[in-house]
């Protein structure tokens, strides 16, 4: 996400011309702005990036819109969903919050109430996300981690960049500190929709965090793996 953006947005949308104004004028409020024309397109983009909010339509090419919601939600993942549709009765409105979706506004909608609710939902988002997860830099013995900038220095003092997935992993583990997580949470979580590595994937992110990080590769301090189940971060 660019350091001046006020969130990242996933539009999901696929009547071109809508797409496109609501692109614009979301971009043009200072979002950073991914689009997808379909569902499966939609939980493509959600696989392999981080987004604070979905603005999603209901009827969708390929996998509609409240299948969309409900498969994010099976993954556990929280990202808050404004869900836009020219469907208006009550029902209709009830079954897209029950399958996930934080918020409901019906086509035609007034583009200035949209844009209003979309910077309501990021900031509440960022609120939680403030109290409830690690600080933007962490430190563990002599290494720093920044999370935003997905930037490392290690106890050597040497600067590391850092792949998204690793630092979604990293944070994944950092959170869970001392416990250990399972294969299949780390899978679901930074890999997302069905679209799981082998494991072998994960014990090569962990090898090369122990060379990043550890003094004693052989002899890890904090990165741990436990057989057969998962793997755990220690201070």
């Amino acid at each position: 996400m660019a350091g001046n953006s006020n969130g990242s947005i996933l539009l999901v949308e696929d009547e071109e011309n809508l797409q496109d104004a609501l692109k614009l004028n979301l971009e043009l409020e200072g979002y950073e702005v991914t689009t997808a024309a379909s569902g499966t397109g939609a939980l493509k983009a959600i696989e392999s990036e981080y987004f604070d909010l979905v603005v999603l339509d209901v009827m969708l090419p390929e996998l509609d819109g409240i299948s969309v919601a409900e498969t994010i939600r099976l993954q556990n993942n929280d990202v808050p969903i404004l869900m836009v549709s020219a469907r208006n009765t009550t029902a209709d409105k009830v079954l897209g919050l029950k399958k996930g979706a934080d918020d409901y506004i019906t086509k035609p909608f007034n583009l200035e109430e949209l844009l209003l609710r979309v910077q309501k939902m990021i900031e509440k988002n960022k609120k939680l996300q403030e109290k409830g997860s690690l600080p933007a830099v962490v430190t563990f013995g002599k290494n720093v981690v920044d999370f935003k900038a997905q930037e490392a220095t290690n106890f050597k003092g040497e600067k590391l960049t850092l792949s998204k997935k690793e630092t979604m992993l990293l944070r994944l583990l950092i959170e869970n500190r001392n416990e250990v997580v399972t294969r299949e949470k780390i899978l679901q979580a930074v890999w997302g929709y069905n679209v799981y590595p082998t494991t072998r994937t994960i014990d090569n992110f962990i090898l090369n965090f122990r060379k990043y990080f550890e003094a004693d590769s052989r002899n890890p301090q904090h990165f741990h793996s436990a057989r057969g189940v998962g793997y755990k971060f220690t201070d």
